[in-house]
């Protein structure tokens, strides 16, 4: 990747407006799926098991900085981990005050968390309501197919303790969740999963495929059967011929969008670029964590917040190639003709030893099934419309 040919070329950087911020390197579960703790990278053990008071002020005054430098009058901070509410009520109060402090008040901070729900009591929820912390968590959906996979260290199931911090958080004030976080499981029903999940009245669902690539595929994978294309066009059947939008599905979103000739605001589908970036416990700066399921030192770059300011990251070839499109496209996808809606889907998903991430998406049977599913719905619609106009 050279970046002075693609300046030289006209192509400028995307100033970052998302900031994952790894505020524990812990988790509190072993779910056997997590590419934090389960796959190929394994840098956890080194980090600091949460950030330091002093790491997190240096932060707050880095991503004001990159804000300002372009323009930027807000900017979205993940709190994330590990388990971020290991970090207790005292650390997360000094985090949330410091990233006010440092961008208030020309940057707007717009705050989240994704938490495994567990640990959310009465002391968090207030510190959650004072700093305006929305609040996402993970569920994989019925009792047992969440228990299948999100356990503690010992095997048992944690699907009643989370239910029960989704029911605190929506018995305190329903805009305290942000949304539901499943990781989907070929052993459930696509049907059951999702109708469990509306239970709670969340504003918004994101089903994620699990992580895998070409030398190390997603259980159940089969390189001709699009077995979790399937699965989700059975959910999207399901959400799209609701009477009334029973909530936001983000992926189904996204690729109606992009269907109709708009632009994504996700890595995941499209060719919109990265504007993500993700900070350590210690105060380096790495890329998305989700490419810890690649290999290992795949996150990593040369950048810390103590020496160095965001603008950096942006110059870094492994971070222009998540920012410039269809020029980061395997052959294979730029031939595709859904490759501007597919976008060669997510980043670590393209990965193979020997040929790095210029390769489709593991999952790109999966991903052309259900966008084709999805442009044939849409398209049926839009006919149906016209013709009653």
């Amino acid at each position: 990747m050279d970046v002075e040919r693609l300046l030289g070329e006209g192509w400028r950087p995307t100033p970052f407006r998302e900031f994952i911020l790894k505020i524990h390197s812990r988790c509190n579960l072993a779910c056997d799926y997590c590419y934090m703790y389960e796959m190929a990278d394994q840098s956890w053990r080194s980090q600091p098991r949460r950030m330091a008071r002093v790491t997190v002020e240096r932060v707050a005054e880095r991503i004001a900085e990159h804000a300002r430098a372009h323009g930027r009058d807000r900017v979205d901070i993940v709190l994330h981990g590990g388990e971020p509410l290991l970090v207790g009520v005292d650390h997360l109060r000094h985090t949330a005050q410091s990233l006010r402090k440092a961008c208030e008040p020309d940057v707007e901070v717009h705050l989240r968390m994704q938490t495994n729900g567990v640990l959310i009591d009465p002391h968090f929820l207030d510190l959650f309501e004072e700093f305006g912390i929305r609040v996402g968590v993970s569920i994989d959906g019925a009792p047992a197919d969440h228990d299948r996979h999100r356990t503690r260290a010992n095997g048992r199931g944690t699907h009643a303790e989370v239910r029960a911090g989704i029911e605190r958080l929506n018995a305190r004030h329903g805009h305290l969740l942000a949304g539901l976080l499943a990781t989907i499981d070929l052993e459930s029903d696509p049907i059951t999963t999702y109708e469990h999940l509306l239970d709670y009245g969340p504003p918004g669902v994101d089903f994620l495929l699990p992580h895998g690539n070409w030398d190390e595929p997603p259980p159940g994978w089969s390189p001709t059967e699009p077995r979790y294309g399937a699965w989700m066009a059975a959910v999207f059947d399901r959400w799209y011929g609701a009477p009334e939008r029973e909530t936001n599905i983000r992926m189904f979103n996204e690729i109606i969008r992009l269907v109709l000739g708009g632009s994504s605001r996700t890595e995941s589908v499209g060719l919109s670029p990265a504007a993500l970036v993700v900070v350590e416990t210690d105060g380096s700066i790495e890329q998305v964590d989700s490419l810890k399921s690649a290999f290992e030192g795949a996150t990593r770059t040369p950048l810390h917040t103590f020496t160095h300011p965001f603008d950096d990251a942006l110059y870094l070839p492994s971070v222009a190639a998540r920012q410039i499109g269809a020029r980061a496209l395997s052959p294979t996808c730029t031939a595709c003709p859904l490759s501007r809606v597919c976008g060669g889907g997510l980043y670590p998903h393209r990965y193979a030893s020997g040929s790095g991430f210029l390769n489709p998406s593991v999952y790109c049977a999966d991903l052309y099934h259900l966008i084709a599913h999805i442009q044939r719905t849409v398209a049926a619609d839009v006919a149906r419309i016209r013709k009653g106009q």
